[in-house]
């Protein structure tokens, strides 16, 4: 035994060592498209005066954007990890229609995120979502696909021509750090146990004249604290999510939050993904207490009734739903208690 387990810990050693000396040697890159955004104002908050009325079942998008069939195939989106592709439906509208363990929390999250003020997509869960044209074989995804077309627990995202992306923002140098709204994002981001917060994961788009800022993928929430073992239940799984640590540390002015956590050290395989990952760590720490408050004290204002109709959009049980329900209810107290 001792014999056979040695490779695996020279494996991980080393790649402890080659990320940790990588990440005083090499800088962070900019992911993404980042040519300049055009004038206009720059938007990363709006007070959501009609909070407590929100309809969270349907989401930003509301019942009139709701999709609806036929749908037909345009073209395959090879972008991102999980299986994705453009649908047509019969007024014009196009969709992206995303695949995979992602659909089912990132529908419950643009609800909750739009719902404290925050932009977000306009995403909806379809449980059973015929295609038709479907091509013979997808790049990726294929098994996900049934024999007439038919895919099952599929998000819908509304792609509409009106609102154009510019550019992605990064975390550390964007027109909002330091403020308190964007303290309030990030502390939302650990609400929700969103780790997967890439400078490519954000956006900039233009509508009405101004310059939109969005957390524009949000299928990392709801899991884990970090990216664990085994892989399908890093997201949308209710009991990694029960399980994980919200705050870390505490210190009279500012509060550490455990997401983004570091990976798993089964992930140093690919030190590269990994260091990425180790990068991330700082944005959910030293945040201002009175900033984590005040999305604590928004966040308050949402009815159980709304909070449970975020996941019940997203395909959950009613079971399912009141268990995500109780957990972010008392990760809210901890918020207001700060």
């Amino acid at each position: 035994m001792g014999v056979k387990n040695r490779p695996m810990r020279a494996l991980l050693i080393g790649g402890v060592a080659l990320a940790f000396a990588a990440a005083g040697a090499v800088k962070p890159k900019h992911a993404g498209h980042t040519a300049p955004a055009p004038p206009g104002p720059a938007v990363l908050w709006t007070n959501p005066a009609d909070l407590e009325s929100r309809n969270l079942f349907y989401g930003p998008g509301g019942k009139a954007d709701v999709p609806r069939g036929p749908f037909f195939f345009v073209k395959e989106d090879l972008n991102g990890t999980n299986p994705k592709f453009i649908v047509r439906d019969q007024e014009g509208v196009k969709w992206k229609v995303k695949l995979g363990i992602e659909a089912r929390p990132e529908t419950a999250a643009s609800r909750l995120v739009w719902a404290v003020g925050y932009s977000a997509d306009e995403d909806y869960f379809v449980r059973d979502l015929t295609v038709h044209e479907m091509p013979v074989r997808l790049h990726r995804g294929q098994e996900l696909v049934d024999p007439d077309g038919t895919v099952h627990h599929a998000r819908l995202k509304r792609e509409p021509e009106s609102k154009d992306k510019l550019a992605n923002w990064h975390w550390r140098h964007d027109a909002f750090t330091g403020t308190r709204e964007w303290n309030g994002l990030r502390t939302l981001m650990a609400v929700i146990n969103n780790w997967d917060l890439k400078d490519v994961n954000n956006a900039i788009r233009e509508e009405g004249g101004e310059r939109i800022y969005l957390v524009s993928d949000l299928g990392g929430s709801f899991g884990c604290a970090g990216r664990c073992w085994p892989r399908d239940r890093t997201k949308g799984d209710l009991d990694k999510y029960n399980e994980s640590r919200f705050i870390r540390r505490l210190t009279p002015e500012t509060v550490d939050f455990e997401t983004p956590a570091r990976p798993r050290f089964v992930y140093l395989v690919n030190p590269k993904e990994y260091l990425s990952r180790v990068r991330l760590e700082w944005i959910g720490k030293n945040v201002p207490r009175r900033d984590a408050r005040w999305l604590g004290q928004l966040l308050a204002r949402l009815s159980p009734r709304q909070i449970r109709d975020a996941f019940r959009a997203a395909g959950y049980s009613p079971a399912e739903a009141d268990g995500f329900y109780r957990v972010l209810a008392g990760r809210i107290d901890q918020l207001t208690d700060l």
